[in-house]
């Protein structure tokens, strides 16, 4: 585990060389040697203080390692115009070190912390390479929006510690009544899957972040909600059995409003960006169901999502920088012009 938080470490040094491609090169590196670490195995491995890695840390650490690499790799104008390059880069291994360690934690408390930290970077790489100035409203949407439903998290947080003596992962074992609690612990990742009702920051976020900021946000933000959810749904199993069908109502009629909306829409990265919504509704979905069945198709659609949606944002991205507007006018009959990027697109 160790090794690859220190090699993200002295990656550091290596963003203010300016050799862009170099950092590009050693981010695609160490997503291979990650994978080497793959494992059936359903138990936490490469335990090591309170870091540790089961099947559902691997997958969500290895697509944030694969879209980094992706975000610095289509982020090449930046390079070319020498956008504060440096900086950016800078910024893209902090996140990616602050996800790897929210989503190999073994500590509930340090889950929250570093799921706290991963907003910040977004934050900066939406208010300082976003497009129009309408990317503060948008920043400040997605700040308060997460930041407000994560207090009722921390009181939550320290009721567990009264109540378990631990807040390691594997000593929750026994399940919790209060449905109360099961709001506060849980709304901070219904905003952040976003389900419907709460999702209003998305959209905003998507159509004013950089092509880098909505690769990670789509990719990999999104699931930080469905990973807590995942994580800490032993906790309420009995009020879940009650009151998990209103979830998972409104998520899969929300999903069905939201792709109404985005049948509607003209920008292709709005439209991506309420397609993510609907698809992230029926993730909420799988894990309200309290199934295994639910639990592996919410894992398998959150990887799929990852890499589908984060692509779809850089080839929105390639279509804005050759004609300059996102409008769907506009971008009409590129099947002529650009006909190598069909397949991609379908």
């Amino acid at each position: 585990m160790m090794k690859f938080i220190f090699s993200m470490l002295f990656m550091m040094p290596l963003c203010f060389l300016g050799d862009f491609w170099l950092v590009q090169w050693v981010f695609l590196i160490l997503t291979f040697f990650f994978m080497m670490n793959f494992s059936f195995n359903f138990m936490f491995i490469n335990v090591s203080y309170c870091m540790g890695m089961d099947l559902l840390s691997f997958m969500l650490i290895l697509l944030s390692f694969w879209i980094c690499s992706l975000m610095i790799l289509s982020s090449s104008k930046l390079f070319h115009f020498n956008n504060h390059i440096n900086l950016f880069m800078l910024i893209i291994v902090l996140l990616m070190m602050s996800l790897y360690l929210t989503f190999s934690s073994m500590n509930l408390f340090i889950f929250y912390l570093f799921f706290e930290i991963s907003l910040i970077p977004v934050l900066i790489l939406i208010l300082g390479w976003g497009y129009q100035p309408e990317r503060i409203e948008a920043g400040i949407y997605l700040l308060f929006y997460t930041l407000l439903m994560s207090l009722p998290m921390m009181v939550s947080l320290f009721y567990f510690y009264k109540s378990f003596y631990s807040l390691n992962f594997n000593v929750f074992t026994d399940s919790c009544n209060n449905l109360l609690l099961y709001i506060c612990m849980n709304m901070v990742f219904f905003v952040k899957i976003p389900m419907y009702f709460i999702h209003l920051w998305l959209p905003k976020a998507h159509v004013e972040a950089p092509i880098s900021g909505s690769m990670i946000l789509a990719g990999v933000m999104l699931k930080l909600g469905g990973y807590g959810l995942l994580r800490l749904m032993i906790l309420f199993i009995d009020v879940g059995l009650l009151y998990n069908i209103y979830i998972f109502n409104i998520s899969l009629i929300g999903g069905v409003f939201v792709s109404f909306i985005c049948i509607r829409q003209s920008d292709l990265k709005s439209l991506i960006a309420y397609s993510s919504v609907s698809h992230m509704g029926l993730v909420l979905a799988g894990i309200m169901s309290m199934n295994i069945w639910g639990f592996w198709g919410s894992l398998v659609m959150m990887m799929a999502h990852g890499l589908c949606s984060s692509g779809l944002f850089c080839l929105a991205n390639i279509s804005y920088e050759r004609i300059h507007s996102r409008s769907l006018y506009f971008n009409k009959g590129m099947i002529n012009l650009i006909p190598s990027l069909t397949l991609w697109w379908f």
